[in-house]
Formats: structure tokens, sequence, C-alpha cells
């Protein structure tokens, strides 16, 4: 399938006033080949054909999300405002749409604590991503500033990848300026990322990293499209607070017993 074809065009269109710039199909046989038994795409549709993969590249996304909050006062008092809002985003105003046009349509999202798919894997597998020192998938226009929202799992075939189908960019990367940006030393190429030691960094020497990742700022691919200030340290304060229970389970150094 192509670009052109209606029920991707109208996703396309639904999705575009909000952000959501970045959407791609795959077979759903491609995605269950490369996925674990519990994130397949036909355990939670069994009927399923194709996945559309819908994300965002760049900061329009958080900017749909403030006009949303400011309009609804309490919005931001809930415990995942910007879930909330995704989700309630793709229900009422994508799904319909598919529904509308006779297909069967289950949406999907990478919330933790729920049934869901491996949206890295996807992402990557949808040309939506190439792979990255950094830990995450980089975009040939978006750089690193780029996230998956939602997938629809649909019971008709579709297959049109990204534009970063076979996009591996940091092999070729002379400057390579996420390397030294890193203050724990946690991205080396070709190893990557060195998730303890990024971790580790993070939880004890919380004011270097707090609100940022260092080396995703410093990635020379995309650099205009750098996440707002505001969202940044939204992920990222969120994210410490998820590291924290791993972190004190396995990587935290106890004093010697006396």
């Amino acid at each position: 399938m192509t670009a052109d074809h209606p029920l991707l065009a109208s996703i396309r269109q639904a999705a575009a006033p909000y952000g959501l710039n970045l959407i791609a199909a795959v077979p759903a046989d491609r995605y269950d080949a490369i996925a674990p038994p519990t994130m397949r795409a036909r355990s939670l549709a069994p009927d399923a054909q194709s996945i559309v993969v819908i994300g965002n590249g760049g900061g329009a996304f958080w900017d749909g999300f403030k006009v949303h909050a400011d309009a609804h006062p309490a919005w931001r008092d809930r415990p995942h405002p910007l879930d909330d809002f995704t989700r309630e985003l793709i229900s009422n105003e994508i799904v319909p749409k598919v529904i509308g046009q006779g297909v069967s349509c289950t949406p999907a999202f990478p919330f933790v604590g729920e049934a869901t798919l491996n949206f890295i894997g996807l992402g990557k597998l949808a040309g939506l991503g190439g792979p990255s020192i950094l830990g995450v998938l980089i975009h040939p226009v978006y750089g690193p500033w780029i996230a998956f929202r939602a997938a629809l799992l649909l019971d008709v075939p579709l297959d049109h990848s990204g534009d970063a189908a076979d996009f591996d960019p940091c092999p070729r990367c002379l400057p390579r300026s996420c390397i030294a940006a890193c203050p724990a030393s946690a991205v080396r190429f070709p190893a990557g990322w060195d998730i303890p030691a990024c971790l580790t960094h993070r939880i004890e020497v919380e004011a270097d990293c707090a609100s940022r990742c260092h080396s995703r700022v410093a990635c020379v691919i995309g650099p205009e499209h750098r996440y707002p200030d505001d969202e940044l340290a939204y992920h990222h304060r969120r994210a410490l607070t998820a590291m924290r229970p791993y972190y004190n389970a396995h990587l935290r150094k106890l004093p010697d017993s006396q």
C-alpha cells in the first residue's frame, strides 16, 4: 500500500492538527515475527492484518497537549496527564474515522501497566526511526526528537514505511558529540547506551540530568526540532520516578554489613 491509500490518508488528516506527524503502516505478520509472544499484535486483536503506528516529531504534539490542558484546568493534576490526553485524542478523533470506513480498529498505547506492543521494534520496522547509540530511535529529519504515541491494529492490509527505513546514522557520524556530552560516560561507540551507568548517575547525581538528556540534546541530527524545555522536564521527572525502584532493587550499592 502507498501513502495515498484512502484509509491511511484519512488517519494522517485526522492526526495532523494535533502534531501527530509520523505515521506509517506495517503488516501484522511482519511485526509479530520479531515481537515477544506477549506483545504480538494478534494477542491484542486476533483479526489484525496491519498496524498503523502514530507518533510525533518535534514539539507540536506537546503544544496541542498544553492547549488541551489549559482548556481543562484540572487536567494537569491527573497522575498521567499526557497519556490521558493521548488516549482521549486517539479514541475520540482518530479511531471513529477508521471505524466509520468499515474497518475493525483496536488501539494500543505504550503505557505502563497495560497490554501493549513493542513500540521501539514496531517503530523501527515501520521505518519511523533508525537505531542510535543513544538508546532511542532517530529520524532523518527530527533526529532523536520523536515519540510513538499509539498504534492502530486494523483488519485490512496496509504496508507503507516511513522516511527512516534503513536509516542508521551513528556509524557515519563524525562529531559524535553525544558521547562527550554525557556526564556519566554512558554513551559509547559502537557499544551504545550503558543503561546501568546512565541510571546510576541519574539517581545519584540527579541535578546533572534531571531535566534533560545532555547526549540527546547534543545530537547533530534535527536540533531545531528539540522538545521545548518544559516538555523535556516533564518527561525526565517522570522517567526518574520510574527508574528509582529498579535502581534500588538492582543497582544501589548497600553499605558493607558490620
